[in-house]
């Protein structure tokens, strides 16, 4: 009992080394997995010399594929159900504007009856998606 060097006594400070670590790893996880999470429908955008505008992540956004499918984000809605998909969206009514991203072999005449269902679907503001100065194509870039 003497001497004063008491073995027995706990650690008093706290090791944070493997939080550190932990949240290092997930920091790197998510830094990979978002590009691949900005667009849900590989399309070949037509190519311009626009500027580059930067979507919002939470922005609606239609794609129409090279094989004429239509998507609401990831979900596929086709021709058809696009206006009530569209009505049913919170984020498209509240906004009032949709993205519209098309392969650049779907004719014209498709782009523009799929235009049609969404402002009959009471959303005003669209606006087209193109790949600028032929950058990437897996951004959400678009123009207006």
């Amino acid at each position: 009992m003497g001497g004063g060097d008491d073995r027995r006594s706990g650690m008093s400070e706290i090791n944070v080394t493997p939080f550190v670590d932990v949240m290092l790893v997930l920091l790197i996880i998510f830094m990979v997995a978002a590009p691949m999470l900005t667009t849900a429908v590989p399309v070949d955008l037509p190519k311009t010399k626009a500027e580059r505008v930067e979507i919002e992540q939470d922005t609606p956004l239609v794609t129409i594929d090279a094989d004429q499918k239509i998507y609401l984000g990831r979900e596929e809605v086709g021709l058809e159900g696009l206006r009530a998909a569209v009505a049913a969206h919170p984020g498209a009514m509240a906004e009032g504007r949709i993205y519209i991203q098309a392969d650049e072999v779907v004719p014209y005449g498709y782009v523009m009856r799929a235009f049609t269902q969404i402002r009959e679907a009471g959303v005003e503001n669209l606006a087209l998606v193109t790949d600028p100065a032929g950058g990437a194509q897996d951004r959400r870039l678009g123009l207006e």
